[in-house]
């Protein structure tokens, strides 16, 4: 996290920090799911392992959350990815959707939004709701880092919804950023900040 705050943390790096920060918080967030035995054919016998019992989606949110999808499918290669466009106006701080690439109805049991940054709690709460009506039976929050503000407008509009983020930080700034946070997720990963 110390390397990932760091504003002298170039993109390359910070991609990379992002990463694996995801993998493990994704561990965390999907040790709950249920898995079923599996039989395949080894070299030399038969073996029964496990495989997941449900499907799974992860839904980044524009465009900070595309950062976590590489290390979210590493873990999960068959989960189906789809994503959803919300940006905060800077002058209301409330999230306006400008893309949803969701199929017309639910086709996983599990949905796991990806964002890396739980600020205000507007644009998670909003994804959440597009799920949700969508038709989601079960959404699970990932991100790194969160301002007790966000958390808490999140769980309020969603108890149902787990939080799992590496870092819960101080509080948000009067414009609505958390402190001491680490700047802007998508420009530090972009470099286009």
């Amino acid at each position: 996290m110390t390397r990932l705050r760091d504003e002298a943390t170039g993109p390359k790096a910070f991609r990379e920090l992002v990463a694996e920060l995801t993998t493990l918080l994704l561990y965390e967030a999907t040790a709950d799911l249920p898995t079923i035995a599996q039989e395949v054919k080894t070299p030399l016998a038969p073996y029964t392992g496990a495989r997941l019992a449900e499907k799974v989606g992860f839904v980044p949110v524009l465009r900070a959350g595309i950062g976590m999808v590489q290390a979210a499918l590493a873990l999960i290669p068959e989960a189906q990815v789809w994503h959803i466009g919300l940006f905060r106006d800077e002058r209301t701080l409330r999230p306006i959707e400008y893309y949803n690439k969701l199929p017309s109805s639910a086709t996983v049991q599990v949905c796991l939004v990806l964002d890396p940054m739980l600020a205000t709690g507007g644009s998670a709460t909003a994804t959440v709701d597009i799920l949700k009506k969508w038709g989601a039976k079960r959404v699970k929050y990932v991100g790194l880092i969160a301002a007790p503000e966000g958390v808490r407008h999140l769980s309020d509009a969603h108890p149902d919804v787990p939080i799992h983020i590496a870092a819960l930080d101080e509080r948000l700034n009067d414009k609505g950023y958390i402190l001491p946070g680490l700047g802007d997720a998508g420009d530090r990963q972009f470099g286009t900040g």
